[in-house]
């Protein structure tokens, strides 16, 4: 009969974790390897530039090969693999439903799907080598929710959610749980660069009434690594200020 989970119950990632963090560079890639340091994992980070950093590896995470070769040198630098968190993606495209190019269409779905399937196939051997080992996607609740204007980004985000599912009935024998959290408005770049007539419209459907910070997306991925979510897998978290709630029901 399996066990527990080593660890204790901390609601963070137990000091010395194993971890690879894809999108290393991007504004939640750098706070999640930020505190997972502070937490006492040791962690490398994947990315397309490297930026020069020795704790980063360059790799076109839609390319197989190339994924293959980061993992191996993740698992190679860090001794081994105890979680992974897919936090690569790309937002950039804005197309209505009737005129959105193909080729963009399937890009994104590279970018944003395809490759996070890459990593976890790739880095599947090591964790099922792990003591305990976990996988947690950042998914978007535009996967779930949809974003008109974004389909393809949408489509990938829905289709991480259904990875998800897939990989923890799959390799739930292996020990290995997969997770998402999938967030809402977040203070990145791209965000924060967006009109103020259009912030405040988006907003103004967010229950919370602002944008998240970024450790407030970054805190519900590091639980989902710890042992006090040891008993959960194939679950995807909404991190959205209750966004999609309903707030005035029958009152007026």
């Amino acid at each position: 009969m399996r066990t527990a989970p080593i660890g204790g119950w901390s609601p963070l990632p137990r000091p010395g974790m194993r971890v690879v963090v894809t999108g290393a560079s991007g504004g939640l890639g750098r706070v999640l390897v930020s505190a997972l340091g502070a937490a006492g994992a040791q962690v490398i980070g994947v990315d397309r530039t490297g930026l020069a950093d020795p704790l980063t590896i360059a790799a076109d995470l839609t390319d197989e090969q190339s994924t293959e070769q980061a993992i191996v040198q993740a698992h190679d630098h860090l001794g081994g693999i105890d979680a992974v968190i897919g936090a690569a993606g790309v937002v950039d495209t804005l197309h209505r439903a009737s005129t959105f190019p193909a080729a963009i269409f399937r890009s994104d779905l590279e970018a944003n799907l395809t490759s996070q399937f890459l990593v976890a196939r790739s880095a599947y051997p090591y964790l099922r080598e792990a003591e305990s080992s976990s996988i947690v996607f950042i998914s978007s609740l535009a996967g779930q929710d949809g974003l008109p204007g974004q389909l393809s980004y949408s489509a990938a985000k829905a289709g991480l959610i259904g990875l998800t599912r897939g990989l923890a009935g799959e390799w739930a024998n292996d020990g290995i749980r997969v997770n998402a959290v999938a967030p809402g408005l977040f203070a990145t770049p791209k965000v924060i660069a967006l009109p103020d007539s259009t912030l405040e419209r988006m907003i103004a459907d967010v229950p919370a009434g602002r944008i998240a910070t970024v450790e407030e997306v970054a805190g519900p991925a590091l639980f989902l690594l710890s042992a006090a979510a040891g008993y959960i897998t194939g679950e995807t978290l909404r991190v959205g200020g209750g966004a999609g709630l309903a707030q005035s029901g029958l009152f007026r």
